[in-house]
């Protein structure tokens, strides 16, 4: 019996779930899915420039995870672009942050809980440096 897939941590849901190619009828396209926790590796390495060891430690899984993650949304993206395919985003694995930071992460190991904690005192820091910077 195969291990149950972990939760990823996600910073919220999308809000735009469909993409298609422009003149062709959604009853004649076919489609792709990208999962959740892929639109956000997307955003964390590419929107944000995150590394993947922060990019992981945010999504609460490990840098190995995180990469091959990163790699199928890219993938999935990039064949709904070649061959003018749907792309939606749904489904997959994952927790909002708002819900990890009221009730906890289910299943995380020590490893991850260390590097969240100190992602979190390092954005925490951050923020008091540009209050005291802009005040």
């Amino acid at each position: 019996m195969p291990r149950p897939p972990k939760w990823r941590i996600v910073n919220q849901e999308p809000t735009v779930t469909y993409f298609k190619p422009r003149g062709i009828p959604l009853r004649r396209l076919n489609e792709v899915t990208l999962t959740v926790e892929g639109l956000e590796a997307l955003r964390l390495s590419d929107v944000e420039g995150l590394d993947q060891d922060k990019a992981s430690a945010q999504m609460g899984i490990s840098r190995q995870t995180f990469g091959r993650i990163l790699a199928n949304a890219r993938k999935t993206v990039a064949t709904a672009i070649v061959h003018g395919l749907g792309l939606r985003i749904e489904g997959g694995n994952y927790l909002l942050a708002d819900q990890v930071k009221k009730m906890g992460m289910p299943g995380r190991c020590p490893r991850m809980s260390r590097l969240l904690a100190q992602e979190q005192q390092e954005s925490e820091e951050l923020k008091r440096e540009e209050e005291t910077q802009a005040g």
